[in-house]
């Protein structure tokens, strides 16, 4: 008897239908290709418009502000009311009864800068803090002379507060806080690829291990090597081990959510919406109002957050920024813990096999695409 040939798809030799094509084609791996060339294009234009929204043009909304003296009187109104024009924002105004009351709001970030009205109105010193932020601190002693000529008040801008010399524009802080949370997930990545059988706590001991290691090499590198800041190096190497870890466990977190395209909400999470709202590259009462919000409740903020009191407001150091990454530390580990078995990574018959769950494709292929 002759061997029965190959039929194709369509039965009998017909051509095959249009549920068949598409069922083929979502068996093959041009399938998951096409939806990657449809995510990367969507993912562009995301990320610049994300980044350009943010960042492009800054403008103030609120600007809070300490006030020494009688500001509410005569030409010190009227050069408020001045200022809040020149910048078309709001000074957000908190009354002092000393300078050293107010330097002490500039210590704790409350204030961004303080208006000394003396000689009943007709004079103003300006106390800007270039270190809370710089974009703020440049607005605000562009505008404040114009002002003040236009007012009749005789002005002089101050900053109390300088950055470093070797970081002249404020952006070191955000540049290695971004190193932090890419490497962090990036790290966690290529355990997914390269230790895929690490079983669940020696997945988390490996990310805690690069990220001590991470951190204090990026410290060390800024510090010790280019000297673009002078860092309390053992409270800034910790802030970004925490960082770093954090990040690799969300990327943990959401590879046991969602498998392959794990990459897609950590990306969303900490590039598009952490990175431009962490008020690093753009202080906070420039971002728009909802990023301004937000960013202070993700990691990158916390970061950020954390890093920048450290280096410029020691002994003011707050408690929120740290409660924000151990907190999304923390999510992660136990949603990661809890659903351990949906994790494709794991030796046979280890923790993350405890269930009768078939392994999957390991996503970081997927993710790394």
């Amino acid at each position: 008897m002759s061997e029965i040939p190959h039929l194709p798809h369509g039965a009998h030799g017909r051509p095959p239908t249009r549920r068949e094509r598409w069922s083929s084609f979502k068996e093959s791996p041009f399938f998951p290709a096409s939806v990657l060339v449809l995510i990367l294009a969507a993912a562009a234009g995301l990320f610049a418009g994300s980044y350009t929204y943010s960042m492009a043009n800054p403008t103030p909304r609120h600007v809070p502000t300490a006030t020494v003296g009688a500001y509410g009187e005569g030409r010190g109104r009227a050069f408020v009311t001045g200022m809040e024009k020149a910048l078309d924002a709001s000074l957000k105004l908190h009354a002092y009864d000393s300078r050293a009351a107010a330097v002490e709001a500039v210590d704790d970030q409350k204030v961004f800068a303080i208006l000394d009205v003396r000689d009943a109105g007709r004079a103003v010193v300006l106390d800007v803090s270039g270190a809370s932020g710089a974009s703020v601190a440049e607005l605000l002693r562009q505008a404040a002379p114009a002002v003040g000529r236009a007012t009749g008040v005789a002005v002089t801008v101050r900053d109390i507060k300088p950055l470093q010399a070797g970081d002249p524009r404020g952006l070191a802080i955000f540049y290695i806080s971004l190193a932090a949370v890419i490497i962090g997930f990036v790290g966690a990545i290529q355990l997914s690829v390269h230790a895929r059988a690490l079983n669940p706590l020696e997945r988390i001991a490996f990310t805690a291990a690069y990220a001590l290691l991470g951190g204090f090499v990026i410290a060390a590198v800024v510090d010790w090597v280019l000297g673009a800041l002078d860092l309390p190096f053992v409270e800034s190497w910790l802030i970004l081990a925490l960082t770093m870890f954090t990040s690799g466990m969300v990327f943990t977190m959401f590879n046991t959510l969602f498998g392959r395209w794990a990459m897609l909400p950590t990306w969303g999470l900490m590039v598009l919406l952490g990175n431009p709202s962490s008020g690093g590259a753009v202080s906070w009462p420039l971002l728009p109002s909802p990023l301004g919000v937000i960013g202070r409740w993700l990691p990158p903020g916390g970061s950020v957050n954390a890093q920048h009191t450290a280096v410029y407001f020691p002994g003011h150091q707050h408690v929120f920024p740290f409660l924000v990454l151990t907190g999304w530390a923390l999510l992660s580990c136990a949603t990661f813990w809890t659903w351990r078995h949906r994790h494709p990574g794991g030796r046979e018959g280890g923790p993350s096999h405890a269930a009768d769950t078939p392994p999957r494709e390991t996503p970081g292929d997927g993710a790394a695409a």
